[in-house]
């Protein structure tokens, strides 16, 4: 029997209401003890962050409780499938911190026995071939309401069924000529039981299989029977396949018994403020070069979060954050992005970079000479070390660091005022040089040599600090800032509008020339997790090289999720 682990309490206090069926139905014996689930992707794209919610709770409860998960694609339809998706949903699950061993399926595994039950249930009078178009037979199925009609060809001899689906397979008949439905009830009050298909016809090479079928299974039809193949216990979903269990319960028991049949439970799905989740739409984006990709890091894939910078850790805390509900609810994008910034405040290493430069001429330094700086890497973890950093007469900081005539409680740079260059001197305004347009273009100050850490001056207080980059040192890179893809709040909400209209046109803004210290360049490593200090998180983009750094804003360090809370 399966145990709960070691460092879980084996009381009931805690479990969400998935976890306590589990727990109840491992605590009565059901199938032996065993707790087998399984995440069943269709590989027709890469997962999103919906579908990392689906994988935290297959693979979280199977090792919650000591049990298993099967990583089975769910490959039923070759037409939208291809071994790109294949690959990138394997590592989109390793990347969150789970694995299946040895126990990854397919949908298509189980081709022939799927094709042999339909065979039998031809033979029982269970099934019938339909020789009408999709749009016939859905205009006769009626309204939840008005009961169905049923089919003309729905009384079709075993032998006629037998050889009309034999030669479908065979490949003797269009796409759409024919489909096999289950015969069940046409006047059901739920619509799924209304004579559903089970197989259609597809001409389109399979990319496990080939050209051996020319018939493929519906996802009412095969998911079930996979399911008890493999031997699942516990078949976890979303609620939109709650008025699909019945039919999934009623195919299983053509082959299940009492000694063992999986379960059906569903949970409410992700939904995310500024997003959306539909499969479909994504890759509109994809296919309409409206992103640079899958993993465009706007995108709420996980690959595109992966390569924004995201953690599996922030991600997964969310997702617990937000919980398992009967019931669905839109969440707010700013507490993923809390998540975020909360994981990468204690991993993130400190750096300056400068995205909008203006130099600092310091008239009094001696000319020539050049002095490091001990830089703490993250004071928020313990044993980071530190880093050397290069000082010297020119120094770049943020043009909005300076004001010619600032206003009250302006902290910053300004005319015959002082702020602290952190980690350095303190500094103090005395002119400005101005190009022929009137834009500055270059500022005067003096430092403070008593002011360095270890000085007799370091104590002196003043109210400003900024950050800085030596201009001798500087290495030039590219910054992409990235903001939420969507400008209105529930895209999915705006049924009348095209969703492409709601793009965030201020999604992406690309800004070049900004000044690094050497430091980042040196180790603009991929995965790496930067804090650009008084500006937001960082992380080396798979473009980045030696020669050309290039960096994507993650997320700023203004907490918006903060702020909503405290509004509310």
């Amino acid at each position: 029997m399966a145990e709960i682990n070691e460092t879980e309490s084996t009381e009931k206090k805690g479990l969400n209401f998935v976890e306590q069926i589990v727990w109840d139905d491992l605590q009565a014996g059901k199938n032996g003890g065993r707790l087998n689930t399984r995440f069943p992707p269709e590989p027709n794209g890469y997962l999103h962050i919906g579908h990392a919610k689906a994988i935290c709770m297959d693979f979280g409860v199977a090792e919650k409780f000591g049990g298993t998960c099967n990583l089975r694609f769910d490959d039923t339809n070759p037409v939208k499938e291809d071994v790109e998706y294949v690959d990138s949903i394997r590592e989109d699950i390793h990347w969150l911190g789970f694995d299946w061993g040895n126990r990854e399926y397919y949908a298509s595994d189980y081709f022939p026995q799927l094709y042999d039950l339909a065979i039998r249930l031809i033979k029982e009078g269970k099934a019938y071939v339909d020789d009408q178009t999709s749009e016939e037979i859905a205009a006769q199925k009626g309204t939840p309401t008005v009961p169905g009609v049923e089919s003309p060809y729905r009384n079709r001899s075993v032998e006629e069924n037998l050889d009309l689906f034999q030669r479908m397979n065979a490949g003797e008949f269009d796409e759409g000529a024919r489909v096999l439905r289950a015969k069940i009830d046409m006047a059901s009050s739920n619509m799924h039981f209304r004579d559903p298909i089970m197989y259609r016809i597809i001409k389109h090479p399979h990319h496990r299989t080939g050209t051996t079928w020319k018939v493929y299974p519906m996802y009412d039809f095969a998911h079930g029977q996979s399911d008890f193949f493999e031997g699942v216990t516990h078949s976890i979903c979303t609620l939109e396949f709650v008025p699909h269990r019945p039919l999934y319960e009623y195919f299983v028991k053509e082959i299940a018994d009492d000694s063992y049949c999986p379960r059906q439970i569903e949970f409410n799905r992700l939904n995310l403020t500024y997003t959306v989740m539909s499969k479909r739409k994504l890759l509109q984006l994809v296919k309409e070069g409206l992103v640079a990709g899958w993993d465009d890091p706007r995108m709420p894939t996980i690959s595109g979060m992966r390569r924004r910078g995201y953690t599996p850790e922030s991600i997964r805390r969310f997702i617990d954050t937000i919980g398992y509900t009967k019931y669905e609810a839109l969440n707010s994008v700013s507490l993923l992005e809390h998540a975020v910034r909360d994981d990468l405040n204690k991993k993130a290493t400190r750096v300056m970079a400068v995205l909008n430069p203006v130099k600092v001429v310091i008239t009094n330094y001696p000319e020539g000479q050049t002095e490091t700086v001990e830089m703490d890497n993250n004071p928020e973890e313990e044993g980071s070390g530190t880093h050397k950093m290069p000082f010297s007469r020119e120094i770049y900081i943020e043009r909005d660091d300076f004001m010619e005539n600032p206003p009250k409680k302006f902290f910053r740079l300004a005319p015959d005022s002082e702020v602290r260059l952190k980690g350095a001197y303190i500094i103090k305004c005395t002119g400005v040089h101005k190009d022929a347009d009137g834009n500055i273009d270059e500022i005067y100050c003096t430092y403070d040599p008593e002011s360095r850490s270890g000085m007799p001056g370091a104590a002196r207080k003043v109210k400003g600090t900024l950050h800085w980059v030596s201009a001798e040192h500087a290495i030039d890179a590219e910054v992409r800032l990235y903001d939420r893809l969507f400008n209105v709040e529930n895209p999915a909400a705006e049924t009348e509008r095209d969703f492409r209209e709601m793009l965030n046109p201020d999604s992406l803004k690309v800004v070049k020339g900004v000044k690094i210290e050497p430091f980042i360049a040196e180790n603009n490593e991929r995965g790496r997790k930067f804090q650009f200090q008084r500006i937001g998180y960082f992380t080396p983009d798979y473009d980045s090289t030696a020669e050309k750094p290039v960096f994507n804003r993650t997320i700023a360090l203004k907490d918006s999720w903060e702020k909503e809370q405290k509004k509310a």
